[in-house]
Formats: structure tokens, sequence, C-alpha cells
């Protein structure tokens, strides 16, 4: 394969992962946002893990509009960098608040392996095809 023909298909598959991803995460976020404040406190609690204990609701709404938005943002390539640090975040806390519980790795593993795969996001970035280049081309011009 040609080095052309590599990078076509290295943007291709970022863009099907970033797809994939981030309509999870819109989805996962969206029935969390729809909960209302008795969830967020629930997700909110989360947060104790690190000794922060002090407005529960807003830490899980926080973290509800977190995956809504971060998803949103992961499928457009906008604020990338930014979206996928905050979903590490709310991933490392999830799985934190499973292992805390007795889940075991079992439990926390899901939250765990998205926590690696938004750093290596990071990283890699979100590939050609995305609205942020075609945001700082315009302004450009």
């Amino acid at each position: 394969m040609t080095t052309t023909a590599t990078n076509r298909a290295q943007n291709r598959g970022l863009l099907v992962l970033r797809l994939g991803i981030g309509l999870m995460f819109i989805q996962h976020g969206s029935l969390k946002l729809m909960g209302g404040p008795m969830l967020w406190e629930k997700l909110g609690q989360a947060a104790g893990n690190f000794g922060i204990t002090v407005y529960p609701v807003f830490w899980g709404f926080l973290a509800a509009a977190t995956e809504t938005l971060g998803g949103l943002f992961l499928i457009l390539g906008i604020l990338f960098g930014p979206s996928c640090f905050f979903l590490m975040i709310v991933m490392v806390v999830a799985a934190t608040m499973h292992l805390k519980r007795g889940d075991g790795l079992q439990g926390a593993s899901h939250a765990m392996e998205m926590a690696i795969v938004f750093l290596s996001l990071m990283w890699i970035g979100p590939g050609a095809y995305n609205l942020g280049e075609k945001i700082k081309s315009r302004r450009k011009t």
C-alpha cells in the first residue's frame, strides 16, 4: 500500500472509530442527562472516591454532559483534544467507582478500556475527516 493509500485508510479508520464511539457516548450520556437530579446525584457520588463530596448533583450532571457533548465533539472532530481528555477523566472516575464498589476488573474493564482509547486519541488526533480542520481553514481565509 502506498503512503497516500495508507493515510486515507488510517483517516477512514479514525472516522469510523470517532463515529462509533461518539454515537455510543451520546446515547449513554443523553440517557443520564434525562435522568435528572436524582440520577445526577447518584453519578456524582463517584467523585467521592477522589475526596470530592460536595455538590454531587453538579458533578453527576457534568459527567453526563461530558459524555453527551464529548460524544458529539468526537464525531465532529471539534475541540477534540479537550473532549478526549474530559471523557478520559469521566472513565477513570467510573472505573474507580466500579473497583471501589467491589465489581472487580470485570465491572471496571469497559471504563478502563475507554479511558485508554481516549488517551490514545488525544495523541493520535481526529484524522483528516473532521469539522475542526474545516473551521480552522475558513478562519484563515
